[in-house]
């Protein structure tokens, strides 16, 4: 694929983003494009490997490996570096629904099991596909897609997150009337409430794809909490009675708590209730409207993944005073180590866009490592003005299991007038499955096998987080792919859908 020896010849290069500084003064997209010139010559290093790792979709170590949707990344990459900018998105499409979603926010597990990556900086995979797809938005190439034929059956998708959208589009493909219900007063989950703006676009990339799909046919319902609550406003024995099939995709939304000393003190939030009340006021009139501000204060973020990254952009775009993101793990190596080998996820450091802007404004990366913390202290008001944190070390027990451990001495009081917990979530919201009749696997997600989807209760199927757990919007496609698949099946006794 590509150019023979063009991974001998060229280097890996990446578009030049907006400079920090510059970028926190506002809520656009902060990725930039490259020209056609230099994307040709990156799809060129793309190897005829004979056997790529980049498509496998596989977990090793509990992580992915390879894209879990299978994207054909050689043959797109090939056809990039020939100039067939048509038949790149329409080989992108075979796999993929929604590219400009993944090309913006996935963390590339392709890119770390590319062959090239064993000794070299990897092709540049991620950076091609969003060239592809916003190529084909600009060229008028994305267009509705309408079914030939309707069935006659009916399909209920609860949740507007990646996985229903997937699961929306599919179905609609093979020819089903879908009702997508969503709680939030827009479409999307987690793409429209969970990503900050400047990540993913909310109405040029989000609301534009939702666009497409009412065109082709999916009905969107908002503002539409399934439940049996007062505050619920859909019965789901009503979708059970009305709809011939009825799939709950509404992620692993309930977030993991720090039950401390001082957790009920106000300025204490989970980083979702930050992040959705920060894009509601960018999206409804401009983030000063938001209610949880970090403007003028001491943020401290508690969890080292994307969405602690997430809350650390944000609170620099509302001019935070300063923002410490805690971690409890150790500081990643510069290099991949022999314990996690190619073709695994490179568990190495780097310096994502939201410590590229801290560090940028305050002089240094926000991250403190092995560290934890120990209460949260409060003022004459009931309101969080520091907290005490404390170094640890990890050690095994009599298990053999890694827990931490104190160390004396290193306690730490650090001002604090508003605090992030952006420590992962522990799985879905339980109301809902109760109300449908749902079993519940140990982790308390809805038990449904992987690739069949098929819950305890007949005609109800369950995919992305809620069923699997916390997890990446790749793999939120993947199953949304694969429910519609089987759903397809169930409506049908048969199916053609990939």
């Amino acid at each position: 694929m590509g150019k023979p020896t063009g991974f001998i010849e060229y280097l890996r290069e990446l578009p030049v983003d907006r400079p920090p500084l510059e970028r926190v003064k506002d809520w656009k997209e902060f990725h930039q494009h490259m020209e056609e010139k230099k994307l040709r010559t990156q799809g060129a290093r793309c190897m005829d490997c004979g056997v790529p790792f980049c498509h496998t979709g596989k977990l090793i170590s509990g992580m992915a490996s390879g894209c879990p949707i299978n994207n054909l990344i050689p043959e797109w990459n090939d056809l990039v570096y020939r100039g067939l900018w048509k038949e790149a998105i329409d080989r992108l499409h075979k796999t993929n629904n929604f590219p400009e979603f993944t090309g913006r926010v996935c963390p590339a597990p392709c890119e770390g099991s590319c062959v090239l990556g064993i000794n070299n900086p990897p092709v540049t995979i991620k950076n091609i596909e969003c060239a592809i797809t916003d190529r084909a938005w600009d060229e008028g190439w994305v267009v509705p897609e309408k079914p030939a034929v309707r069935t006659g059956k009916r399909v209920a998708i609860i949740g507007s997150g990646p996985a229903g959208l997937a699961a929306a589009e599919q179905l609609n493909r093979a020819g089903h009337s879908v009702t997508v219900f969503e709680r939030a007063d827009r479409p999307g989950g987690l793409l429209m409430y969970g990503i900050p703006n400047m990540k993913l676009d909310k109405k040029e990339v989000v609301l534009r794809r939702i666009k497409l799909m009412e065109d082709a046919g999916i009905k969107f319902v908002c503002n539409a909490s399934v439940g049996t609550a007062d505050t619920d406003t859909v019965e789901p024995q009503m979708l059970l009675q009305e709809f011939d099939a009825t799939i709950v995709a509404t992620g692993a939304t309930k977030p993991r708590d720090l039950p401390i000393e001082g957790r009920t003190l106000k300025g204490v939030h989970f980083a979702m209730e930050f992040l959705t009340a920060n894009t509601k006021a960018v999206l409804d009139g401009g983030a000063d409207q938001c209610p949880i501000h970090a403007g003028g204060k001491d943020v401290i973020v508690i969890g080292g993944g994307d969405t602690g990254t997430d809350c650390v952009g944000t609170s620099v775009r509302h001019g935070c005073k300063s923002v410490t993101q805690i971690e409890i793990l150790p500081k990643p190596p510069m290099e991949r180590q022999a314990s996690n080998p190619w073709p695994e996820w490179p568990k190495v450091y780097k310096m994502d866009y939201g410590q590229e802007e801290a560090a940028a404004k305050f002089g240094a990366d926000p991250r403190v490592y092995l560290t934890t913390v120990k209460k949260f202290v409060g003022d004459e008001n009931g309101a969080v003005k520091e907290i005490v944190t404390v170094q640890i070390t990890w050690s095994k027990n009599e298990q053999g299991q890694f827990v931490p451990t104190e160390v004396p001495g290193t306690e730490q009081t650090r001002p604090a007038q508003l605090v992030l917990l952006a420590m992962g979530f522990v799985g879905p919201e339980q109301a809902l499955l109760k109300d449908l009749g749902v079993e519940t696997d140990p982790r308390s997600n809805a038990k449904a096998e992987h690739e069949k989807y098929t819950t305890s209760v007949k005609g109800v199927f369950a995919a992305g987080d809620c069923r699997r757990g916390q997890s990446l919007v790749v793999w939120a496609i993947n199953e949304g792919r694969g429910v519609a698949r089987e759903c397809d099946r169930y409506l049908m006794g048969t199916t053609d859908l990939p």
